[in-house]
């Protein structure tokens, strides 16, 4: 490598920097930002078809953002009161998980194994893990104390993508540029739509489920089934810790194993199953990579940015996978399923 090469590097990483250190010192402007985008993306399919129906465009979106907010509020009614509930009740609910441990310490002792109970504390933390839970909830319902400006940038942004096309296009002067950018945004919205939609499967299932085992809060573990649904791999598996061990507290050893199963089934059938063939492997991250962009993303912009990591490196694969030059980036950060598949292709023929 010689010194201009070096140098250029050296000046690309200093810039990654600087832009990652300011996007931290503006991250209370940055989250709101990025979930209306979310939340635009996810609503204009919707907002598309009361316009492609002759509604008049400040009528549709009235509809568009009426529903949404009613939707809201549904959810903050139902969910409110289990999250003060639950918060109330965590420290009850560590002592009972201290009385399992302590039966479980005894159970091994009869086999002639020591299992020290304050070591079990220590590695199964269910206080944190519970604690984690509520935060995790309250810091969304945070968010929504400036929902206000949230929703008017989310309603600009849906007025905007009418005329956003034809924008670009004038800029650009080029058809094939403008077809790129296309591609690129008709991919990001699909994805954030189908995972919205089959994450919101997700969390209903969970939440019939719990409520016919009878398990404690019910919706609000069906909330956060959907909530960490959009983080593949490892979220369902945070999901279904606080269900479990609630579970566990209040029904027994066999049913929490049944809520257990439950979310194992569930995970596969979803995660392994319907979101492939729905999405295409294509889209698929690595494990790896998933972990990397939750840490990465969640000490960039906090725990929100923890959910929405998972779409933000989706958009960020999609965007590399449109261009030559850099869908080396892409084959890295996928799954490296639809290169087994390409393999197997070549061996046939």
């Amino acid at each position: 490598m010689n010194r201009t090469t070096f140098a250029s590097v050296l000046i690309v990483l200093a810039s990654i920097v600087v832009i990652f250190a300011g996007i931290k010192f503006a991250a209370s402007i940055v989250v709101p930002f990025l979930l209306a985008l979310f939340i635009a993306i996810i609503l204009s399919p919707s907002y598309n078809f009361f316009l492609s129906k002759g509604i008049a465009q400040s009528l549709s979106i009235t509809i568009v953002i009426g529903i949404f907010l009613l939707f809201l509020a549904m959810i903050a009614k139902l969910a409110g009161g289990s999250v003060h509930d639950f918060s109330a009740n965590i420290e009850n609910y560590s002592q009972k998980l201290s009385l399992y441990y302590q039966s479980l310490s005894d159970f091994a002792a009869g086999f002639g194994l020591g299992v020290p109970v304050d070591e079990l504390k220590t590695l199964f933390n269910s206080k944190e893990a519970m604690e984690f839970v509520t935060l995790l909830i309250q810091n969304l319902g945070s968010l929504f104390t400036n929902g206000f400006v949230v929703i008017l940038t989310v309603v600009f942004m849906l007025l905007e993508s009418q005329h956003f096309k034809a924008k670009v296009l004038y800029a650009q002067k080029d058809t094939e540029a403008m077809e790129h950018i296309s591609q690129i945004f008709t991919q990001i919205k699909s994805y954030m739509v189908i995972k919205a939609l089959i994450s919101l499967l997700t969390g209903f299932i969970v939440w019939i489920f719990l409520y016919i085992m009878g398990t404690d809060y019910a919706f609000l573990w069906g909330v956060l089934a959907f909530l960490l649904n959009f983080i593949p791999n490892i979220g369902s598996i945070i999901a279904a810790v606080p269900a479990v061990l609630i579970t566990l507290v209040e029904s027994g050893s066999v049913n929490a194993a049944v809520v257990a199963l439950f979310y194992l089934v569930i995970n596969i059938v979803i995660g392994s199953v319907i979101e492939p063939k729905v999405m295409g492997r294509g889209l698929g991250l690595s494990t790896l990579v998933v972990f990397l962009s939750l840490i990465f993303w969640g000490w960039l912009l906090g725990i929100v940015g923890m959910l929405l990591s998972i779409p933000l490196t989706i958009m960020a694969k999609i965007i590399f996978a449109a261009s030559e030059d850099t869908k080396w980036m892409a084959v890295l950060l996928g799954s490296g399923e639809n290169l087994k598949e390409e393999a197997r292709s070549k061996s046939v023929k």
